[in-house]
């Protein structure tokens, strides 16, 4: 029987925005003459699928389809889901310094452990979070990337003169951190996406290094060629 309320709600779904909250489970048990036990069984469906968020204290949360990004040398974050006609916001979560892993001192030319600042900026579409993106510099950028505190990282970079180019993506999926998990709203057991991205300069300089995890419920990945 759950599945098929499960079924009935899924198709359901498409009445609601994103963001939206289903109706309180004694409503929903009422409707469909069902005891709450079968009723949150087919929720359960529902969340393990990544179509809706149990948000504790407010209720269960639709979430959106999924976005197609696409990825190419020139693309950058904000502006291409702009585009799109989203509402994109970028705000600054935290600055910090840290050491090259092996693997980024080997993208952006430096000795192991060399020391980097990094940004780590939350990526919000029409309002829900979707994406947490780190980027790494090299420390001795420090003083031009100090006076960021929101917007696209690209574009703020642009503008001091400093235009940055995709030369490198690897995408891949893993499960989400707690942390990952509470600031994105995303249940721990559905895969998130990553992707390490490597940027160059004008003149062919390993310039950063971000690391991005996003929804996989909210994301497609597009290759431009």
């Amino acid at each position: 029987m759950y599945l098929e309320l499960a079924h009935t709600l899924r198709s359901e779904l498409n009445r609601y925005s994103a963001g939206d909250y289903l109706p309180a489970e004694v409503q929903l048990a009422a409707r469909f003459e069902v005891n709450r036990h079968t009723l949150r069984r087919a929720v359960d469906e529902l969340v393990r699928e990544g179509s809706l968020l149990r948000r504790q204290g407010k209720g269960t949360q639709v979430l959106g389809r999924p976005l197609v990004y696409p990825v190419a040398a020139g693309s950058a974050y904000s502006e291409s889901l702009s585009a799109l006609g989203h509402g994109v916001e970028a705000v600054l979560l935290q600055r910090r310094h840290c050491t090259a892993t092996a693997q980024e001192a080997e993208h952006l030319g430096l000795p192991l452990n060399a020391p980097l600042i990094e940004l780590q900026t939350l990526r919000r579409l029409d309002g829900q979070p979707v994406c947490l993106i780190r980027h790494r510099y090299c420390a001795t950028r420090a003083p031009l990337i100090a006076d960021y505190t929101s917007g696209s990282v690209r574009q703020f970079l642009a503008e001091r003169q400093l235009p940055l180019t995709r030369t490198f993506s690897l995408i891949g999926a893993r499960l989400p951190s707690r942390e990952e998990a509470s600031v994105l709203l995303m249940p721990r057991h559905l895969p998130a996406l990553t992707v390490l991205t490597l940027s160059h300069d004008a003149l062919g300089n390993p310039v950063e290094i971000a690391h991005s995890t996003s929804r996989s419920d909210r994301f497609q990945y597009q290759i431009v060629t």
